[in-house]
């Protein structure tokens, strides 16, 4: 009875660490965490970082009969990496790198978790901890980098497929003359937030979807070239429609809302793809 409720004391007492140690992680980052959440609303191209926090604990939820069963074994190693996202975080505050600040919760929550629950519980949530990194908008300057080829080789695609179909193009840069218009394709229409949103749902659906493990990965690679496709089309259809039909379509709601037609598309392609890795995979006795 004795050692029965010396252990109910301490686990009362472990409970009490943990939930002092999230109010003040809480209190600590709830000016960040306000940040991030207006700019996924202001923000189109993160606004799939509604979804990321929702999926790691939908993740963590359909886990918690494994990892209610894993043995806890609390590593003092654990306020190391406390340390290091603190440290992230006044440097991020210092610099005012919006990233560095943002990231630093996620270290600080990998800290927390090995230091009451040990490494081997961190490496059970490896999957829902990593993919929070996707509700996180990357640095401007990264940003910057990947949109800027993005356009260009929308353009270049464009550029290449329109006079196929009769409508001749002079390209300079990412912006393409057509005989009735000028069409720019501007940061908006580079892809990069379909291209975004795309790969956190193909790892999305590839975890809901599939149970090979490589199969998910070849998944969340594809997006990639998907989105780009998928984009190209959107672009080569809006200069089709401004020759052929109605230049004013190239602006306003309708190419707002093609833009989302051509999302669906890229919807269908992936799991097009999917499809036809599964076929592969069976016909080549492929296993998990």
């Amino acid at each position: 009875m004795t050692a029965r409720r010396e252990h109910g004391l301490a686990n009362l007492l472990q409970y009490w660490q943990i939930l002092i140690l999230a109010a003040l992680t809480l209190w600590l980052y709830w000016p960040t965490l306000v940040r991030l959440v207006q700019q996924w609303g202001s923000d189109q191209n993160f606004s799939h970082g509604y979804f990321v926090p929702l999926f790691s604990a939908f993740v963590i939820w359909q886990d918690r009969a494994r990892l209610a069963g894993i043995q806890r074994r609390p590593s003092w190693t654990g306020l190391a990496l406390l340390v290091a996202g603190l440290s992230l975080l006044i440097v991020g505050q210092l610099g005012a790198e919006l990233f560095l600040s943002r990231s630093s919760l996620l270290i600080v929550l990998a800290g927390s978790v090995v230091l009451f629950g040990g490494w081997s519980l961190l490496r059970a949530l490896l999957f829902p901890w990593a993919f929070l990194f996707l509700m996180i908008p990357i640095p401007a300057i990264i940003f910057n980098q990947i949109t800027f080829p993005l356009q260009i080789l929308a353009s270049q695609v464009a550029a290449a497929t329109l006079p196929l179909f009769g409508v001749p193009v002079l390209r300079q840069g990412n912006v393409m003359t057509l005989a009735s218009q000028v069409l720019q394709v501007a940061e908006a229409c580079s892809g990069i937030r379909s291209l975004m949103s795309l790969v956190t749902l193909a790892i999305i659906y590839g975890y809901l979807m599939e149970r090979r493990l490589w199969i998910r990965y070849v998944l969340a690679l594809a997006a990639v070239p998907v989105a780009v496709a998928a984009n190209s089309f959107r672009i080569i259809s809006t200069g089709l429609m401004v020759e052929y039909w109605d230049p004013d379509k190239a602006e306003g709601y309708f190419h707002t809302s093609w833009g989302w037609i051509v999302f669906v598309i890229s919807l269908l392609m992936l799991y097009a793809v999917h499809a036809v890795i599964r076929r592969i995979a069976s016909q080549s006795g492929g296993g998990a």
